[in-house]
């Protein structure tokens, strides 16, 4: 087994006034030559936007971008025709491929919008761009990881140009869980959203990340209430 650990403490930062974000990987202004990615999993941004605020239209092209609200209602367009709104207990993924350009803002006027930013690295490149989203409501489990993201289009959760699985997990105190690889060439990013926990004997707080491989199976403890984001991922160079 190889781990990695990446405390919350060592993020990248940047505050804007109206977005504050943490950057486990190099993004933008924050350049890291030890974190750039892990495997495929390319950005993991924890962001924070002001009330009525929000990103502008941009392009993106040839990325798996999954958006996961962690608080508030994030307002989405983009030059498929796609209009929504997504919440706490959605999941967003937009399949850039050929290219395309979209926009991000809160929704309300009077709070906060909290959501997780990921980018994966696709397996093909020059897709027709895909959107999709969800509501886990349905789908989420007590103490369990429970999948939200694979490769394949009639499987649980949304789906990705990539050979990657995400699982989210809630889990009371003291439960314990365990998590078998799909792919064991693969390796997992564990990201605490929620509570203290341990992961191979490696204890993690709010927001710490931690990378293992060379792994077939994760043993889990949730030390208090907890609920933490697991993403399989390949391990490309």
């Amino acid at each position: 087994m190889k781990t990695i650990l990446h405390k919350s403490n060592t993020r990248g930062h940047a505050n804007h006034g109206w977005l504050d974000s943490h950057h486990t990987f190099s993004f933008a202004n924050y350049y890291n030559p030890e974190r750039l990615h892990f495997g495929a999993l390319r950005v993991l941004n924890d962001d924070t936007v002001e009330a009525g605020e929000g990103f502008g239209k941009h392009p993106h092209d040839n990325m798996e971008i999954i958006s996961i609200p962690l608080e508030g209602d994030l307002e989405h367009k983009d030059s498929m025709g796609n209009v929504a709104v997504i919440k706490e207990g959605d999941v967003q993924v937009m399949s850039a491929g050929t290219g395309i350009f979209h926009s991000e803002y809160n929704k309300n006027k009077d709070r906060r919008v909290k959501f997780l930013q990921i980018w994966v690295f696709p397996n093909q490149k020059s897709v027709t761009p895909h959107y999709d989203q969800i509501s886990i409501r349905d789908i989420e489990k007590a103490n369990e990881f429970y999948q939200i993201l694979s490769p394949n289009k009639d499987d649980q959760g949304v789906w990705i140009h990539q050979d990657a699985w995400f699982h989210l997990g809630k889990f009371d105190a003291g439960k314990t869980a365990s998590y078998a690889l799909k792919n064991p060439v693969n390796g997992v990013y564990a990201f605490v959203l929620e509570g203290n926990v341990q992961i191979e004997d490696q204890k993690l707080a709010l927001r710490d990340g931690m990378g293992l491989w060379d792994i077939s199976e994760i043993q889990f403890i949730s030390e208090t209430s907890s609920r933490v984001l697991l993403m399989e991922v390949p391990m490309i160079k």
